[in-house]
């Protein structure tokens, strides 16, 4: 009955054109504390909408009008199709969701995938990250700040029937989400 808009990206008239035509926005969220810079034109375009944040994005952007705090509970907009993870234990405080449908886990930063980005720079700092696939390298280990919560929160994600993974940054992962997800984290014990 309408789109979920995840870590919304510059909203331009192409863009607005686009999304307008594959039916209303219903939801937008900016799901981690690092995603947050187009929310404000997204809200005046779309004012009849949900604006959602994860935690502490509404003391960091008190100037956007969030209507809801994301968390492990689904909002019933969408209760009926995605599932979410607080993955508070990486210092972004990423809420991480599950699209039931088609087996699709939707992320911002849990699972960077930089090695083939189109930024000869950032392809750099990849390799001096050893970002050699999503999740992949030393960054990790920092971005998490409590193994322990960390171990828990990615034991629940695995509890999904994940085929394919969403990123913000890389290449979608089409087949073996779990597996992915799984070694991306294996080092959290």
């Amino acid at each position: 009955g309408g789109l979920f808009v995840h870590c919304p990206a510059a909203l331009d008239a192409e863009m607005r054109r686009d999304v307008d035509a594959l039916g209303p926005v219903r939801a937008v969220a900016a799901s981690s504390l690092y995603h947050h810079l187009y929310v404000g034109d997204w809200m005046r375009a779309y004012p009849d909408a949900l604006f959602a944040c994860s935690p502490g994005l509404e003391r960091k952007r008190p100037d956007l009008a969030f209507g809801h705090v994301l968390g492990d509970e689904p909002h019933a907009l969408w209760k009926d199709e995605l599932a979410q993870v607080d993955f508070s234990a990486r210092f972004e405080k990423e809420v991480v969701f599950f699209h039931r449908p088609s087996g699709s886990m939707i992320t911002a930063d849990a699972l960077l995938n930089l090695r083939r980005h189109p930024s000869r720079m950032t392809r750099a700092v990849a390799l001096f990250m050893l970002n050699l696939g999503p999740g992949r390298g030393w960054m990790e280990r920092i971005a998490v700040r409590d193994w322990k919560l960390g171990r828990r929160q990615v034991d629940r994600m695995l509890a999904w029937d994940i085929e394919r993974i969403v990123l913000c940054h890389g290449d979608l992962v089409r087949q073996d989400g779990k597996a992915t997800l799984r070694d991306a984290y294996d080092w959290l014990r």
